[in-house]
């Protein structure tokens, strides 16, 4: 099985969230490589490639569909939006399940002329499951997050039993616009250091591998459930430290969970921060998949520039 993408040629993509981070990257690599992408957008649209959806009761047209090779679903506010008030867990779920149905929806009805559904989940799903390895197989956890994760894959899965669907259970990026964000202002202003014990595992993934991990699970039409995280255990010191060097900055300063949580709310601090969970990507290692930045500190050499 090839490890990375091959050319497709003529073949179509319909993308749903293709504003965001994953989204912009995936439509980029995929039309650099003569791929015809249809993107789906909450808004009228401005060119030949895009199609309105969502912004009535009106369903997805199937036709929409039809032909494509593929339909990735890659919609949901950000999870790093603080605090995480009960109105945006509520922003939170609608906007992964109601775009997920409407996909499933329209895949159930093409039937056997339906693309792959390749829909977003997250690791997420696995909640905090200290010492454990944690492959596809092994079962949900209990946070708000953990629920949200598999409402949305039970979202994906009413696409019915005949689909082929995929569940893409993303690790957080190490990019800029992703899980550095946050930690790039402090670091910076020489005020990082430990969140909490500093020691809890924690899953990532470059944004490059993010990529080329969904072209690969359409390329060789995996389906069920796919960690996409990446292949070496991290703790968060350790992303934490491999940003203060890659800044030249100090890494000293321990930030307490129960500030975390007032800040953050226990929620948010419980589910991003505190999480303990040693995902693995058996499927894509298992299907010839690897990875072009396999440990954390190559996955921030490539998100940062040194000395930043």
């Amino acid at each position: 099985m090839p490890d990375s993408p091959r050319r497709v040629g003529a073949d179509r993509v319909v993308v749903a969230g293709a504003s965001g981070l994953i989204g912009r990257a995936l439509v980029e690599s995929l039309r650099g490589d003569g791929v015809e992408v249809t993107t789906l957008v909450r808004r009228p649209a401005e060119a030949p490639h895009e199609v309105e959806w969502l912004t009535s009761d009106a369903p997805l047209d199937p036709a929409v569909l039809h032909g494509a090779r593929a339909v990735v679903g890659l919609n949901g506010a950000s999870i790093g939006r603080f605090p995480w008030t009960p109105a945006y867990k509520s922003t939170l779920l609608w906007s992964r399940i109601t775009p997920t149905r409407a996909l499933a929806s329209a895949v159930r009805e093409l039937g056997a002329d339906a693309p792959h559904l390749v829909s977003a989940s997250a690791v997420g799903y696995y909640g905090s499951v200290p010492g454990a390895r944690l492959d596809e197989s092994a079962r949900r956890g209990e946070s708000f997050l953990a629920d949200l994760c598999g409402e949305w894959e039970g979202a994906a899965l009413g696409a019915g039993s005949d689909a082929a669907v995929t569940l893409l259970r993303t690790a957080p990026v190490v990019h800029a616009d992703g899980v550095l964000k946050p930690l790039l202002l402090l670091t910076r202003f020489g005020v990082s250091g430990p969140i909490g014990r500093g020691t809890q595992v924690w899953p990532w993934i470059s944004l490059d591998d993010e990529v080329r991990a969904i072209r690969h699970v359409i390329d060789a039409r995996l389906t069920g459930p796919v960690n996409l995280s990446g292949p070496t255990r991290a703790t968060a010191n350790d992303l934490g430290f491999a940003l203060a060097v890659r800044m030249n900055r100090p890494y000293v300063l321990r930030a307490p969970v129960w500030g975390m949580k007032l800040v953050l709310g226990p929620d948010a601090t419980e589910a991003l921060l505190t999480t303990d969970a040693h995902v693995v990507p058996a499927a894509l290692e298992g299907s010839g998949f690897s990875f072009t930045h396999p440990t954390v500190e190559a996955a921030v050499a490539a998100a940062v520039p040194a000395g930043s």
